[in-house]
C-alpha cells in the first residue's frame, strides 16, 4: 500500500473534527488550532450537498451546529455555505457565543485538504451516497493527497460501496460497524477461527452501549493482525495517559493542546 498515512510517529495523535473543544467543530480555525497544537492528523467528516460538493460536516441536518433546520443534501453549496457555522457553538452551555457572526462557514473537503497540505487525515464519509463517494475520492487525487488520508465510514453500505476504489487506489480504511462486530465475536470466540482483517485500522471508543472495547487483549489482537488500534474521543488527560499505557496507537481529542502535552511529557518524561 502506497501510503504516508502511518509514516508518522506513535502515538499517533488527531485533532478530533479539529480543536472542536475550543472552536466550531469541523471548521478552517478549528482545524488550523488543531495543526498549531502539532497534531499530525485532523480527524473530520464530510456529506455531499445537493450540487455534488463534499462539504466538512459532521450532522446531516445544520441545525446542531448552525441553527439551521435544513438538510445539507437538500440544499446547494452556496446555500449550505450562507449559513453561519459559529452560531451555536458555546463553550460555557449557552451563556456566551464567541464564534457567532463571525463569518465563519462551513468549508469544502478540497478547501481543508488545500489549506492544510502538510497534515494527514482522517476522513469519515457520514452519508450513503455513490455521489460522495465519486467527490470526495476524485478531490483526493485533484489534491495529490491520496497518500496521506484514511477513508473511514460507520455505515456498512457506505464502505461496501468505498472500499474497492480504496484498494485500487492504495488508500487506507478502517473497520465498518459491521466489520467491529466480526472482528469483536472472533475475539471473543477465543481467536480460534481464520480471520483476515478487512482493515488498517480499529477506530472505536473505550465503551460503547456499556461494553468496554478497548482492553489488552483487543489491543493485542489487533496488533497481532497488524491492525492499529484508535480511540475516540478522549478529552481527560488520565485517560490518555490509561489508554496509552494499554498500548493503543492513537488517540483523537477534542483538546489537541491538552493531547499534545499528555502525550509529550509522558514520553520524554517531562513535567
Amino acid at each position: 500500500m502506497n501510503t504516508r498515512y502511518f509514516d508518522a510517529p506513535l502515538p499517533r495523535l488527531f485533532g478530533h473534527r479539529g480543536s472542536c473543544a475550543e472552536f466550531p467543530e469541523n471548521t478552517l480555525p478549528a482545524f488550523a488550532d488543531a495543526v498549531a497544537a502539532g497534531m499530525p492528523y485532523l480527524e473530520l467528516d464530510i456529506h455531499a450537498t445537493a450540487d455534488a460538493q463534499a462539504v466538512v460536516l459532521h450532522d446531516a441536518s445544520l441545525l446542531r451546529t448552525c441553527g439551521v433546520d435544513r438538510n445539507v443534501a437538500e440544499l446547494t453549496l452556496a446555500e449550505v455555505q450562507s449559513c453561519d457555522a459559529g452560531a451555536t457553538f458555546s463553550p460555557d452551555g449557552g451563556r456566551s457565543f464567541p464564534h457567532r457572526d463571525r463569518g465563519i462557514r462551513i468549508s469544502t473537503l478540497e478547501e481543508i485538504l488545500r489549506t492544510f497540505p502538510d497534515a494527514l487525515f482522517n476522513i469519515e464519509l457520514k452519508q450513503d451516497s455513490d455521489t460522495l463517494v465519486k467527490a470526495t475520492l476524485e478531490i483526493i487525487r485533484r489534491t495529490g493527497m491520496e497518500d496521506r488520508v484514511l477513508l473511514a465510514a460507520e455505515k456498512d453500505a457506505v464502505m461496501c460501496r468505498l472500499r474497492p476504489s480504496c484498494t485500487a487506489r492504495g488508500i487506507p480504511t478502517s473497520f465498518c460497524y459491521g466489520e467491529l462486530v466480526a472482528f469483536f465475536d472472533w475475539l471473543q470466540g477465543g481467536c480460534k477461527t481464520d480471520y483476515a482483517p478487512p482493515a488498517a485500522a480499529l477506530q472505536i471508543p473505550e465503551t460503547y452501549q456499556g461494553l468496554r472495547l478497548v482492553t489488552p487483549q483487543t489491543v493485542a489482537a489487533a496488533h497481532a493482525l497488524g491492525v492499529e488500534v484508535h480511540v475516540w474521543t478522549v478529552n481527560e488527560a488520565a485517560d490518555m495517559l490509561r489508554l496509552l499505557g494499554l498500548g493503543v496507537d492513537g488517540l483523537m481529542s477534542d483538546r489537541p493542546w491538552l493531547l499534545r502535552k499528555t502525550c509529550v511529557n509522558n514520553l520524554t518524561g517531562g513535567d
